[in-house]
């Protein structure tokens, strides 16, 4: 990680807060990223990725699993948000209550054996969405999973050459928000380049957003 780029991105946050309104709430802290020359109708061009971030947030990502077997049991006993079981899965054959799940949880992870079911009752819905979910393969360590997900935003370019996703809150330090920032930035030049990132900026939930001056090193 470059220590360059942390210190851009701590001195923008700096210009961020100078603007920000004060509000009666925990502001999340916004990274947006604007692409050029990206066609993202070829669908190389197009990503959905899970990042973990080296500072989890005060608000954690909400993880859905999707099992069976031994995986239902260590699910529940790594604390993850909601399991659900094969014989749960009748209760999710209508698409409102498919949407109601998408909405709540930000990812999903789901035993191997069942994907076939999921793809087929749950996947108009969450597939549009980038949120089919991943596999926990075979006596996987389950909670160290979850936890990676706990930690993670998603990364997604569909229809336009632009991405918006939470690196932090305003109580976090600012170079632990930084080094999420930067994070998040490395794994988009990774698929692009840093050539083809046009533009970055900063905002928290209420505020205008401010320019970050980012080249490639």
């Amino acid at each position: 990680m470059s220590s360059s780029y942390v210190k851009i991105i701590e001195g923008a946050l700096g210009e961020v807060r100078k603007v920000a309104k004060r509000r009666r709430f925990n502001q999340t802290v916004e990274l947006i990223i604007k692409l050029r020359d990206v066609d993202v109708k070829k669908p190389e061009n197009r990503i959905n990725l899970t990042v973990p971030l080296p500072n989890p947030m005060s608000k954690r990502a909400k993880v859905c699993v999707i099992a069976s077997g031994a995986t239902i049991t260590a699910a529940r006993e790594a604390g993850a948000d909601l399991v659900i079981t094969k014989d749960d899965l009748g209760k999710f054959s209508d698409k409102k209550s498919v949407r109601k799940l998408a909405q709540q949880f930000d990812f999903f992870l789901a035993s191997p054996d069942l994907m076939v079911q999921i793809g087929r009752t749950m996947g108009p819905i969450l597939g549009p969405r980038g949120k089919m979910p991943d596999v926990v393969p075979p006596n996987a360590d389950v909670k160290a999973f979850i936890d990676r997900y706990r930690r993670s935003v998603r990364v997604r370019v569909r229809d336009q050459p632009q991405i918006m996703v939470k690196v932090g809150t305003e109580d976090m330090e600012p170079s632990k928000i930084a080094e999420n920032a930067v994070t998040v930035l490395e794994e988009v030049a990774r698929k692009y380049g840093w050539d083809k990132l046009k533009e970055v900026e900063l905002k928290l939930t209420m505020s205008p957003p401010i320019k970050v001056n980012i080249t490639a090193q």
